[in-house]
């Protein structure tokens, strides 16, 4: 049975501050990603390698072998990107019911990733947005490399649900999608039963969520040829400082 693939609603680059102030998410196509960071797709793309390389999440409660990761953290302040010593990863069970409470240390991401000239501008630009909804201040970035494999025949992006983060805006890029079906975006006002749902396709498109006002997840993918896997690069930005554990 085919599964059906939903486009983004992709937003216009000049409106992306009103959209992501009305509706609470944007989605915008990888030219619309590259213009807002001021770069192209080559350099871009340079980041991907580093996806290659992810060592298994040995903290899945759920028993899977599915997601390998890394993660990262920084402070993105007045276009300046710097990065914090290596830190565990934390959540209350308030945002996460399966993981929360738990200090997770995962390998830091590898050096050669972050030093791409695109890891920051990426970061800046995001950063950017956020003060254009909240005002400019300094960012507190968690970084996380995913890839989510279907060799066991299912993967999980998502396994704890429908979930807010913490955080005040978390933002998904795709980095690619390789021999998979699944793999749907859902995002739901907080506050309300409204809901929309897509699939993001291309690599490089991004997703930004207003996490205060918005609930989110992304649906399993099973393979349609072996080595079946999907790469993201999940940025939360928070302000104040990052979660940590009372």
């Amino acid at each position: 049975m085919s599964i059906t693939t939903i486009t983004p609603p992709y937003t216009p680059l000049n409106t992306l501050g009103h959209q992501l102030n009305t509706e609470g998410y944007v989605v915008l196509d990888p030219l619309s990603v590259c213009a807002l960071i001021h770069t192209d797709l080559t350099a871009l793309s340079t980041i991907q390698p580093g996806w290659d390389n992810l060592p298994v999440d040995q903290f899945l409660r759920d028993g899977g072998r599915y997601r390998q990761r890394r993660h990262a953290s920084f402070i993105v302040s007045h276009n300046e990107v710097k990065q914090t010593p290596h830190r565990a990863h934390w959540q209350p069970l308030e945002y996460n019911a399966l993981h929360g409470g738990m200090q997770r240390m995962f390998e830091p991401i590898a050096e050669n990733t972050i030093t791409q000239p695109v890891w920051s501008q990426l970061l800046t630009a995001i950063a950017t947005v956020c003060d254009s909804i909240k005002g400019e201040q300094p960012w507190y970035v968690e970084a996380h490399q995913f890839r989510i494999d279907t060799t066991d025949g299912i993967g999980r992006p998502t396994p704890e649900g429908a979930h807010r983060d913490g955080v005040d805006f978390v933002a998904i890029l795709l980095i690619t999608r390789e021999q998979v079906k699944g793999g749907e975006s859902r995002v739901f006002a907080a506050d309300s039963a409204n809901g929309q749902r897509f699939t993001l396709i291309e690599p490089y498109t991004l997703l930004i969520l207003d996490d205060e006002r918005v609930i989110h997840e992304t649906t399993p993918i099973q393979p349609t040829a072996p080595g079946g896997h999907r790469d993201t690069l999940v940025l939360t930005f928070r302000s104040g400082g990052f979660q940590e554990a009372e």
